[in-house]
């Protein structure tokens, strides 16, 4: 009785209701007996009517018809084929029990029971309810005293209509339940699903920002490192190289005091100021040069003072509209040219040196260069530019640090040119080009 096309529904007596079907499996039983009971008691008092045998034979009927299609086989009950027919009958039969006895509506009216319990879909049952309920009416309307006249004949269509409503109503609001617990069901098991995926995702973002954490912490350790390596060796390793260089040409110059005490001066100075650069280098503080100063002034002063002790005249050249530029890239330009004026210290043997720094539109260009002896830089595999040495590497990693460039361009005996690019602001209001040519020796 699962009509074709129909979608069917988990019954809602599924579930823990195995107890409570046993239970109400008597009451069609008990319902049976009470009409056969009453036959016999209403035969009894009025013997004139006839026999009960016929009323009787009914009860038994709908008695072993029940009974060997569904009390006795429980696994029929599963069968919707088998119930269908079972249902089918016993309604029959009990259509010939009402309209031949109207007091055996009282073992009718469980068929509501046996509708609702078997019937699989929704559109049968709600007929099978129907059939009931007529039946009930009928059995309550035929079940009057008096002679069936237009009276009669209205409240017997009362009945029947009262029953179908209530039966047919009751049926499909538990229907329409039905269905509005299966939707709620099914929207907690996508809602648990959805937490469920929820928490995997949580969980797996935990893990996420975990590993993020470390990496970042890593990549935290590895800066630091690279940027305590870069300052150490422009302010520590070149000190130490400056004092030495000092000292020697100082016991060079045992012979002439005044020379000598030169020398010693100018390597305490450059301890005191070697000492200083590391404390800032520590507290990652701009270099002192640019405290007091602008870029191009810083610049003049460390090539003057490196002129000083070295001996080799530095030529210092500014050129364009001078602007402030972000701290990162003025202390990387400074470092630059630090780091490049003392390798020509260390390795030119050069007899001039000039440094330019050009304010263009978008950029700010340093250029270093040395008429000393040159050298061929080693291509490392794979690298863009040359290297040689810690030094080259030192002032890329600042001057890529402030999304510059840095170009170095050398041959034997033709000397060595060190170009850095950092980008640059926009002038500042009321500056006006430089054009300026200082010498810092």
């Amino acid at each position: 009785m699962s009509g074709s096309g129909t979608r069917s529904y988990p019954d809602p007596w599924d579930g823990n209701l195995d107890f409570a079907r046993a239970v109400i499996d008597v009451v069609p039983w008990v319902m049976l007996a009470f009409s056969a009971v009453l036959t016999v008691v209403l035969y009894e008092d009025h013997a004139e009517t006839g026999s009960p045998l016929v009323p009787l034979l009914l009860c038994g009927l709908a008695a072993a018809w029940t009974l060997g299609m569904y009390t006795l086989r429980p696994a029929w009950r599963e069968r919707p084929r088998r119930m269908a027919v079972f249902v089918v009958v016993l309604l029959a039969i009990m259509t010939v029990m009402v309209f031949g006895y109207s007091w055996l509506g009282f073992y009718t009216f469980t068929g509501y029971y046996y509708v609702y319990r078997l019937v699989g879909s929704w559109r049968w049952r709600i007929v099978g309810i129907g059939v009931v309920a007529c039946l009930a009416g009928i059995s309550q309307g035929l079940g009057l005293y008096g002679p069936f006249d237009p009276a009669r004949a209205l409240l017997l269509a009362g009945a029947i209509l009262v029953n179908v409503i209530l039966g047919c109503a009751f049926t499909w609001f538990n229907w329409v339940s039905h269905r509005q617990g299966l939707l709620r069901s099914q929207l907690f098991d996508e809602l648990a699903e959805t937490n469920s995926r929820l928490e995997a995702t949580l969980a797996e973002n935990t893990g996420l920002h975990r590993q993020l954490l470390a990496q970042a912490r890593e990549a935290g350790v590895l800066d630091e490192r690279q940027r305590m390596a870069r300052e150490i060796h422009d302010t520590l390793a070149q000190g130490l190289t400056g004092i030495i260089t000092q000292l020697q040409a100082a016991e060079q110059a045992s012979q002439d005091p005044p020379e000598r005490r030169r020398h010693f001066d100018a390597a305490v100075t450059l301890a005191r100021e070697s000492l200083t650069e590391a404390r800032r280098s520590v507290h990652a503080l701009r270099p002192e040069a640019l405290e007091q100063a602008r870029l191009g002034e810083a610049l003049t002063g460390v090539a003057g003072r490196w002129s000083e002790r070295s001996g080799v005249p530095a030529q210092v050249t500014i050129t364009g509209t001078v602007r402030p530029l972000p701290p990162e890239a003025e202390s990387a330009l400074l470092r630059t040219a630090q780091e490049a004026l003392a390798n020509v210290a260390k390795h030119a043997a050069a007899t001039r040196v000039g440094v330019t720094l050009s304010y263009m539109d978008d950029e700010v260009v340093l250029d270093v260069r040395d008429d000393g002896r040159g050298f061929q830089p080693e291509r490392a595999p794979g690298a863009p530019e040359p290297s040689a040495g810690f030094g080259l590497v030192a002032m890329r990693q600042r001057i890529e640090g402030a999304r510059g460039t840095l170009h170095v361009e050398s041959e034997p005996g033709q000397g060595t040119a060190i170009s850095a690019r950092v980008p640059a602001g926009p002038p500042a209001l009321g500056e006006t080009p430089a054009g300026l040519a200082r010498t810092g020796a």
